[in-house]
């Protein structure tokens, strides 16, 4: 990942990398990985995220069968 530095703004090359790698999923993973996670609670984890994912699915599709 590569962010320039325009005009020697660094403040404004930091937040423009740290939005890319927010929106890479960077911190959530740094954050899932900082203590062990049980098996099951990982299953959990993912089970749960498969459900919001399908939902968020339904909702846009819902959505866009209304317009």
């Amino acid at each position: 990942m590569q962010v320039q530095v325009v005009d020697n703004n660094v403040e404004k090359a930091i937040k423009a990398l740290k939005r890319k790698l927010t929106k890479e999923g960077v911190f959530r993973q740094l954050k899932e990985k900082r203590w062990h996670e049980k098996p099951s609670d990982a299953r959990r984890r993912k089970q749960r995220q498969a459900r919001r994912r399908l939902r968020r699915q339904l909702a846009r599709a819902r959505a866009r069968s209304r317009r």
